[in-house]
């Protein structure tokens, strides 16, 4: 088998080192090995609060059941109709609470491995933003045990009928009062989600208040899907969802004004650069034309000093004797020189016809 490592037929490795691709794929493992150990560690930090919490299921199981006790008829416990009950649901309630203890730790470490990522203005943003979400997760199970729990499990047990036995099962209790807790967990956090929507610019303030006649209607729906069929459990999570609503849209209108701020001053300073380079630009064309007229002027005395010695040769030229020597004229074989035009005859004829030539001067003694 060949290994992945070996040479192509150029003798030489397809991947070269400190490729992008090999850089890559390192930033990928290692993104791997460190959610890796974030993750073991919150596993183990789960793992320790059970077992922390584990001789103490039966009390926890006690404090859960209190509030659906106290409206319970004198005498009447609540029943196990499995068998293994009795030690699997105080062991479900003790992995619940440890989870649910260890929340905060389990948002640090989700932070952590995600806030390298991110830019400074997104981590001012996102780390009060995930605080925030934990305090009201916690405060939404607290109004749920502490408010919600008396009042529908007392209406609960005096809307049925009076030769029943009001006897519920542990683990449909356990099912019931964790759905609660989850549910006023996740209502609570309806701020957080409004002024969210807000600063990513998907809504503004005045939209939501806008929409707030349809905000009602949901949260009535939400609520009758989440709670018991009975008109007070569904009021108990409609009116606390309206008013987190609108104390959501109040906070949502200080983001807002402040992303309003920011986002003028980013324009103003743009427009500040923009100008500038502008000015810059400019000064830089003018120096480049000063440059180009002190070269230019730098260059014109050059010039003429040269025409100037070219002429000053010329004349000399000109005004040397014709048998100097190294003068072509004076050569026995060079051709006569031509005279000046101006001492050329007229030679403009005063007919078509060429001048006849002179008789040949007379000899002595030649007879007249």
């Amino acid at each position: 088998m060949q290994a992945d490592d070996a040479p192509n037929k150029n003798g030489s490795n397809d991947t070269v080192v400190g490729s992008p691709e090999q850089e890559g794929v390192a930033g990928f493992l290692a993104h791997l090995v460190e959610l890796r150990n974030r993750l073991l560690k919150s596993v183990l930090v789960v793992l320790v609060l059970f077992i922390v919490l584990f001789p103490l299921r039966n009390d926890l199981f006690t404090l859960l059941a209190d509030p659906l006790s106290k409206h319970m008829p004198p005498g009447t416990t609540m029943i196990a109709v499995q068998v293994a009950s009795p030690f699997f649901i105080p062991l479900k309630l003790t992995a619940l609470t440890a989870l649910f203890i260890s929340i905060p730790f389990l948002l640090y470490q989700l932070w952590a491995f995600i806030a390298p990522g991110l830019y400074k203005h997104e981590r001012k943003l996102v780390a009060p933003l995930v605080f925030s979400s934990t305090i009201l997760f916690y405060l939404g199970a607290a109004f749920a045990y502490f408010a919600v729990f008396p009042i529908v499990f007392g209406f609960l047990a005096a809307a049925g009928p009076s030769d029943v036995n009001f006897a519920p099962d542990i683990g449909e209790y356990l099912s019931f009062v964790t759905s609660l807790f989850f549910a006023f967990g996740f209502v609570f956090e309806v701020p957080v989600a409004i002024v969210l929507l807000v600063i990513i610019g998907v809504v503004t303030p005045a939209k939501l208040a806008e929409f707030r006649r349809y905000a009602i209607l949901i949260a009535f729906i939400i609520a009758a899907i989440l709670t018991p069929p009975d008109v007070m459990s569904q009021f108990m999570m409609a009116i606390p969802i309206i008013l987190l609503y609108e104390f959501g849209l109040f906070v949502s209108r200080f983001f807002y004004k402040a992303k309003m701020a920011r986002a003028a001053a980013l324009a103003a300073q743009e427009a500040e650069e923009d100008a500038a380079r502008d000015a810059a630009d400019k000064d830089d064309e003018v120096t480049q034309r000063h440059e180009a007229y002190e070269q230019q002027a730098a260059s014109a005395p050059l010039d003429f000093d040269k025409a100037l010695d070219e002429a000053e040769a010329d004349q000399r030229r000109l005004e040397a004797p014709s048998d100097a020597p190294g003068d072509p004229s004076s050569s026995p074989d060079a051709p006569p020189p031509e005279p000046p035009r101006s001492e050329l005859p007229n030679s403009e004829p005063t007919n078509s016809e060429p001048p006849e030539p002179d008789a040949p001067p007379k000899k002595p003694g030649d007879a007249g």
